[in-house]
Parts: C-alpha cells; structure tokens; sequence
C-alpha cells in the first residue's frame, strides 16, 4: 500500500467522525460510559485484591517455649525454626518484652491488671514469632515447627499457635472476595463490548449507501474497509481516554481524601502510578480492539453488494 493511500485512509477516517458527528458522538459516549463503570469495578477490584494480601502477610505463627527452655539454647532452636522450608524469618520474644507489649496493648487498665507480675511473677512463656513467606503455606509451617519436639525430653516447644480455624476462614472469604470481583469485572467487560460494538454498528449502517456506492463503482474491499477500520480504532481510543483521565483525577482526590482516616484504620489504597499503569493500558487497549471489532464486523455486512 502506498503511502498516499494511507495518508488518504486517515484523513477519511477523521473526516467520517467531523461529517457523522452525532454519530461519533453516540459511539463514544457509549464507550466511556461503559468503560467507565468498568474502570470503577477495575478500581475497586485491584484494592480489595491488595487489601486481601495484606492481610493475608500480616498472619504469624507464635511459637510459646517451655517454661524450662534454657535461654542458652534459644540461637540453636532459632536456626532449626529457620531452617524449615517456607519459613521467612523469626524473631525471639522474651517473656520481659512480651509482658510490655500485653500492657501497651491493654492500656492504662492493664497497666493496673498487671502489675506487679514482672520478674520471677512474670506468667507469660518465651516466644519465637515466625513468618512465613507463602501464608497459604502456615498449616505446613506450623507442622514441622511442631515436629521439632520430636525426639526430645523435655520437649522445648510448649504450644504453636496461628488460630487455625481464624487463617482457614481468612482464605476462604479472601477466595470468594477475589473471584466474586473477577466474575464482576469480566461480566462486566463483555457487557460493554457488545454495547459499544452494536453502537459503533449502528454508525455504519446509517452509510451502508455510501459503501454500496463505492462497491459499484470499483472500489475494492481494502480500500472501503481501511477508513472504516481507522475510524472505528479512532473512536475506541478517544472515547476510552475520556474516562481514563477522569479516573485518574477522581482517584488522585480520593487518595488525598481519605489518607487520613483510613491511615488510622490501618489501610492504604494502591498509589496512583501502579493503577494508572494497568488501567490506561487495559481500558485503552479495549476501546481499541473494541472500536475495529465493530466497525469490521459491520462493514464485512455491507461489501457482499
């Protein structure tokens, strides 16, 4: 194809949106309304998806010693704990600091509860917090942690403690949460393929005249097809920059919103750089596809003259 060829497909392809105006504008708002909302489900998806990992990172195993364990054997013990496959650190608690932390956590009222209990008074057991580098993993872990006891008199772990059944329903609403939201937002995308497409349908078939008149007098099927097709990828992309940026801004003031509050709750929301990557190209790369999709198909209809 010669390059005066393309340059003409191009310069049809705009000119069809400017003379079809009302049209163009009926397909791209059809497309930015739909992926709009399946911006917002994206959105909202990729956080539940992060919020779902985070806590599942924050799970632990404690791991209570015997109330006899020598403190001189701690390092040895240490290194079998961390030697266990899956196994990402631990870190040694004595009974002096996991008293303090009890008393910060219950405040001015544990304070009073416990006091008086330090020293040779002291009831809480030394402790190993481990955390693992796969939480669906913590059954397994906390297993061969156990299995460490094997063989020895006394043995020197007393307890191993997760709150198993806590984890196993951790995962599985975490599994529903994650699949629900891939249900939604597939569901979604193809809703929105299929409006778009029958929009941008529709735009062809209005100069279904045009093409029947340009078949007749020779032209042949590339040469109708291509501004068709550069129209359709023109009104896809247009029409998905649109809500991309507004995605974008009403994200960016979301974060700014509620850095605050929901810093105080512990929860961050994605930073805008690592949504904008996977939404820009994602809502873009669908409005594209989306955009041809249509116009091929509706234009394939009209060239059998």
């Amino acid at each position: 194809m010669r390059i005066s060829t393309i340059g003409r497909h191009f310069r049809e392809g705009f000119r069809s949106i400017w003379r079809n105006g009302w049209m163009s504008f009926a397909s791209i708002s059809a497309i930015s309304i739909s992926l709009f909302i399946l911006g917002v489900f994206m959105v909202v998806a990729m956080n539940v998806n992060k919020m779902t990992e985070d806590i599942e990172d924050e799970v632990e195993i404690r791991v209570y010693l015997d109330t006899n364990f020598q403190r001189s054997d701690v390092p040895k013990l240490q290194n079998e704990i961390n030697s266990i496959d899956g196994v990402k650190r631990s870190e040694f608690v004595s009974k002096e600091e996991g008293l303090e932390f009890l008393k910060d956590r219950l405040g001015e009222e544990g304070k009073e509860l416990l006091e008086g209990q330090e020293g040779d008074n002291n009831p809480l057991p030394d402790s190993f917090t481990v955390e693992v580098y796969e939480p669906r993993t913590i059954d397994a872990v906390a297993n061969s942690i156990l299995a460490l006891n094997e063989g020895r008199d006394p043995p020197p772990i007393m307890e191993v403690n997760y709150g198993a059944d806590t984890v196993r329903t951790l995962f599985k609403v975490t599994d529903i949460v994650r699949n629900v939201g891939l249900i939604l937002v597939g569901g979604l995308a193809l809703m929105s393929m299929f409006l778009i497409a029958n929009t941008i349908k529709i735009t062809i078939v209005a100069r279904r005249r045009e093409i029947a008149i340009m078949k007749l007098v020779g032209a042949t099927n590339g040469f109708i097809r291509w501004p068709f097709f550069i129209e359709g990828a023109l009104l896809g992309i247009i029409g998905s920059v649109i809500p991309v940026a507004i995605l974008f801004i009403c994200y960016y003031q979301l974060i700014s919103l509620t850095k605050m509050e929901l810093g105080l709750l512990q929860i961050a929301l994605l930073p805008l750089s690592e949504v904008a990557s996977v939404l820009a190209g994602l809502l873009i790369g669908i409005g594209f596809v989306i955009g041809v999709w249509g116009s091929m198909l509706s234009v394939r209809k009209f060239l059998k003259v």
